[in-house]
Parts: C-alpha cells; structure tokens; sequence
C-alpha cells in the first residue's frame, strides 16, 4: 500500500498568502496543513508516499525533507501543472505500479486520520473506495449519488444540478484498476482529468466503487475562513502546556502553549490558544482560538480568533479578530493625521477600512 499526496496546487483562493509560499504550508495551530496528512498516513500504517508537486516544489521538499521526520519515505513527482486529480494519478503510474494506493489532497483536515477507512477498504476489496460528506452546498464539490441500496451509482464534478448533497472528501482509495480509467477519460470542459470521471468509468466498466461517509470533522482547507475554523478545531484539541516564560502580571486561562523561549509579559491569554517559540507577548490581550507561530511580537495589541504566520508584529492595535497575518507582516496604528489611508497592498488582497 502506497500514499499518494496532491501538494501541486496554486493555492488561488488563499492569495495574497499563497503568492509567496505553498498552501499545503500554511499552518493549522502553527503546524503546516500538509504535516497532518503525512502523520495520518503514517500512522495508518503505511510508509511509501508520493508527493506531486508542482511550482512551489523547493518549499515543500524543504519542509518534509525525505520523509524520515514522520516515519515514512517520500519520493517527490513533479507536476508541470495541476490538470486535475486523475492526471497527478496518471504522472504518478510508474512509481505507483501494481500497488494500491490511497490518494490524499494535501490540503485537506480530516479529523480521526484514515486508519479506520483503510481497514474497510481492505476488508471490503472493492476496486475504489470513496469518502463523503453532507454539505449545505455540493455544487462546490465533486457530487456522489447513492441509490436506495447506499451503492454508488453516479459521480459528478461540481454540477449545476447536484443529485445528493454527499460531496467527494479529498480522500481516495484505489487498486490498480483506477490506471485503466484514467487512460481512459478525456478532459473535462474545464481542460482537466477529473477523478470523479475516472471513478464514473470505473462504474460504468462494472468495477465495485465504495463509499464510506465521514460523520467526523473535515475541511478543504482552500480559503481563510476554512482555515480559520480548522484552527479553531485543532486548537480546542490541544493540552495545555508552558515551556516558555511567563510573567506574575501576565495570566493564561484554560488550554494555552507556550513553547519554548516564547516571553510573556502584563498580558492575558485566553485559550485555546498558541504561542510559537521566541515569539514575545507584551501588555496585550490574546483571546481564543489564535495560533501565533515563532518570533513573532505582539505588543500593546488584541487579538483572537485569528492565525498569525513566523516573524509578524502587531503592535498598537485593537482589536483584530478572523484575521490571517502573513510571514513578516507588520501590523501597525495609522498616524492621527493626515485624515487619510495609506496602503501598500500585494495581489487580490481585501481590506475592510471603517472611515
């Protein structure tokens, strides 16, 4: 059994944070979205993985390295560009072989990993084996339809008109029939091999397709907001923990980390909440459920609900909340005058201003 991980993606709808680094890192309780998928796989048990990447591919393979990290092995596929879920099966035949394989999109949460979905999927055999979800809107998603049996019975990609409200978690099992599917498929209206068409041949061809529906917790991690709240669900499953130092006049309340050389001082923090390694906390207020990632300052501010990335510093600010601050962002007062806004704002930005 084998692991196949889609890190390729450009991250659009995380822009401006993904002009400049991998989606699949940005982190969830300061630890990268891709991390949590490597540590499912390997604690399923399995150890092979594949890691298709594209243009951002330096970044990840300096983050995971060879694997040996969480456990596992990792061979990395390049990707000239994201074509579509079956395609970065089809560029990944020769190292995947006659093996079967579970393919994981790497910037998806599933709460509770896949061991448990990988032993139904051996127990039941069947050539592929789907994972679903109810959603208040499947025309989002790729679509299954279930006849009265639970059998799947239909697969579409993001329709106009879905049948069912099950949507395609972005987690696959597959046996070595899928390579004929995707042969097989040709691209979709959207010039991309579509893995819910290749699943559609698969039963169309007589092939046994699967499903299992996901009653935990999980996200497609592809915008702020979704990361937000896969924050806050990592967040509310931590232990409280402080490694760095705190301060008489400062006070943490419920599940606070505080690792190590992280100062805080004449603050409070009400968990969950994280404060990264040498970051520095000073007469400030830090409500739930807010990751601060490493050396970061955070002075004279207030803040919650809200992901703050490595080297950032807010200072003289109240009050930000759902907020995600990028890598080295500074977070500063407007001068008092002139009564103006002065922005410097990268690519596809948003700024709300109460004037």
């Amino acid at each position: 059994m084998k692991a196949l991980i889609l890190s390729g993606g450009s991250g659009t709808r995380l822009r401006p944070l993904t002009h400049t680094f991998a989606k699949q890192l940005v982190p969830v309780a300061n630890k990268p979205i891709l991390f949590y998928a490597l540590e499912d796989i390997a604690a399923a048990g399995i150890t092979e993985v594949g890691i298709v990447v594209g243009e951002t591919a330096p970044e990840i393979r300096a983050a995971v390295g060879d694997g040996s990290a969480f456990g596992v092995s990792v061979t990395y596929l390049p990707q000239e560009r994201p074509l579509g879920l079956a395609h970065a099966v089809l560029i990944a035949r020769d190292w995947l072989g006659d093996d079967d394989f579970v393919m994981y999109l790497g910037d998806n949460f599933l709460v509770g990993g896949i061991a448990e979905q990988l032993a139904a999927f051996r127990a039941a055999g069947p050539d592929a084996q789907i994972l679903l979800t109810r959603v208040p809107d499947p025309s989002a998603f790729g679509v299954a339809e279930l006849d009265d049996e639970g059998r799947v019975v239909g697969l579409e990609e993001k329709p106009r008109f879905p049948k069912s409200d099950l949507a395609l978690v972005g987690v696959y099992f597959f046996t070595p029939a899928v390579h004929r599917a995707v042969d097989a498929i040709e691209p979709s209206a959207r010039g991309e091999l579509e893995i819910t068409d290749a699943l559609q041949w698969l039963l169309d061809d007589g092939a046994t397709v699967g499903s299992a529906l996901v009653t935990g917790y999980w996200k497609d991690t592809g915008n702020a907001t979704d990361m937000l709240e896969v924050n806050r669900s990592v967040l509310d499953l931590l232990p409280a923990r402080c490694e760095g130092t705190v301060d008489d006049a400062s006070e943490l309340v419920g599940r606070v980390v505080v690792e190590p050389g992280a100062t805080v001082t004449r603050s409070r923090i009400v968990g969950p909440a994280v404060i990264g390694r040498g970051t520095r906390v000073e007469s400030s207020y830090i409500g739930p459920f807010t990751s601060v990632a490493d050396d970061c300052v955070i002075a004279d501010s207030e803040i919650e609900y809200s992901i703050v990335l490595t080297g950032a510093v807010i200072d003289g600010v109240r009050r930000i909340e759902a907020s995600m601050i990028g890598r080295a962002a500074a977070v500063t007062p407007a001068p008092r005058t002139p009564q103006a806004h002065r922005l410097i704002l990268g690519d596809h930005s948003k700024v709300q201003i109460r004037s």
